[in-house]
């Protein structure tokens, strides 16, 4: 996993990976987080990393109604 500081919004070309039951960490969300329609996003954002670098990266995360964009993960460096 690669860390990083903090991500700059917007957040684009988003695309729904999985939802509800196709969600392997479903039953975890719900305890930890509560709600019930939960979603696996994916996006692209620029984000600033641990050495103060900025540069594109291709983020996930899980998000639900009313609960909002929990865990956000940076997979890959895209530039």
């Amino acid at each position: 996993m690669i860390y990083f500081r903090r991500h700059f919004p917007p957040i684009e070309n988003v695309e729904l990976i999985a939802r509800r039951s196709s969600i392997r960490d479903i039953e975890r969300l719900k305890r930890d987080y509560g709600g019930r329609d939960w979603r696996k996003l994916k996006g692209k954002a620029y984000v600033e990393l641990q050495d103060g670098s900025m540069r594109l990266a291709e983020l996930h995360w899980y998000e639900c109604h009313g609960i909002g964009r929990q865990e956000l993960k940076t997979k890959r460096l895209l530039d």
